[in-house]
């Protein structure tokens, strides 16, 4: 048996990125050997195995047909007859179906193995699909246009931009498990040019299928686009304020309901719809100043009392597209200055023991503390 580092290890490496994780493929050997040799199998669609030292996940070299749909759809066949070919056949892009031999010490050695001219599209930074098969994977769309914002200087061959409208219009992509999809999307968030990701699920008629509506109704608009792209430049690469800077300008409620269409993390759904919260009240307000009781809703919603980190990342995010929160964030100072001891220990002795009571006369001293913000 021999044993190949496939995939985006070789990619990234003839690009000079760093390697994270290696993809190993078994050519020449039967599931019978790889456990005789202390190989772990996991999973059951098909055989994949740990390494009995390293943990390191080794796949036998395998072909596969469709037979059902989604992306789980597919009957696999690994038999030592399959060859390395066949094996990087299967694989979505040219450029990820690339591999060099493992030595016995664990080193690459030898030549790389390009059976379907990958270094020629790294070269000429162009994502070519490997063969037809490749439109019979609907997750396949999510993974290039998650490519597209980490390598934005790729370019989409014409066949394979074909393949992905053949994919979103095949109704394929319906068949996706929410989870997938959310994290197809959320590594294209964190990526370098997010804005890449959504062109390609635009340009593929995806969008439509997978983003709220809202959202592509704005990113069909190309003043809203360049804006977006701004905002995401002057964001950090952390997925809560990518996501956010997205959905700003959905209400609340359209945040929800998306978020439980793709799974989305409850904290990153959280931030997302109080920063979409913070956006609409600073545009009913219409540059004046918000009103106490607007401050005070705000910071109730967001949790400020008790979660004063995010109420601090919300802002600076807030601050850093040039939203004007700079009387909000001295009204918060204000109020989580207060002493809550002292204003539940001026209460009367009666009152002291009712929840009702404190948490009136704490929104009252709060409000107070946020009305002398600004003066």
């Amino acid at each position: 048996m021999k044993v190949y580092a496939v995939g985006g290890a070789i990619r990234d490496t003839l690009m000079g990125l760093p390697v994270h994780d290696i993809d190993y493929v078994v050519v020449g050997s039967s599931i019978e050997e790889m456990l005789a040799k202390g190989f772990r199998p996991v999973g059951k669609d098909f055989p994949v195995f740990l390494h009995p030292q390293t943990q390191a996940e080794y796949a036998l070299a395998r072909t596969e047909r469709k037979t059902g749909k989604g992306y789980k759809g597919f009957m696999f066949y690994a038999d030592p007859s399959v060859t390395l070919e066949q094996d990087l056949e299967r694989r979505d892009l040219t450029i990820n179906a690339m591999a060099q031999e493992v030595g016995e010490g664990g080193a690459l050695i030898g030549p790389i193995l390009d059976p379907y001219n990958g270094q020629v599209d790294l070269a000429c930074k162009v994502f070519r699909h490997v063969s037809d098969a490749f439109a019979e994977d609907p997750l396949r769309l999510l993974r290039i246009a998650r490519f597209a914002a980490r390598f934005p200087d790729f370019i989409v061959a014409a066949e394979t931009l074909k393949a992905l409208i053949e994919i979103a219009d095949a109704g394929e992509l319906a068949h996706l498990s929410p989870e997938r999809i959310w994290q197809e999307l959320a590594r294209g968030l964190t990526a370098s040019k997010p804005m890449r990701m959504f062109q390609i699920l635009l340009d593929t008629g995806a969008a439509k299928k997978i983003l709220p509506l809202l959202l592509v109704d704005e990113l069909v608009q190309e003043s809203c686009r360049e804006k977006l792209i701004a905002h995401l430049h002057l964001a950090s690469n952390n997925l809560e304020e990518r996501c956010a800077v997205v959905l700003m300008n959905l209400p609340a409620n359209e945040i929800r309901a998306w978020s439980e269409c793709v799974r989305m993390p409850n904290e990153v759904r959280d931030f997302s719809e109080i920063f979409s919260e913070l956006n609409q009240s600073l545009a009913k307000a219409k540059g004046r100043n918000l009103a106490p009781k607007e401050i005070l809703a705000w910071c109730n919603r967001a949790d400020v009392w008790r979660k004063p980190e995010r109420a601090k990342a919300l802002l600076d995010l807030a601050k850093k597209i040039d939203l004007n929160v700079e009387v909000l964030m001295q009204a918060i100072q204000h109020a989580q200055a207060l002493n809550l001891p002292t204003i539940i220990a001026s209460l009367s002795q009666a009152d002291q023991g009712i929840g009702e009571r404190i948490r009136e006369a704490v929104e009252l001293a709060r409000l107070q503390a946020i009305s002398t913000a600004g003066n």
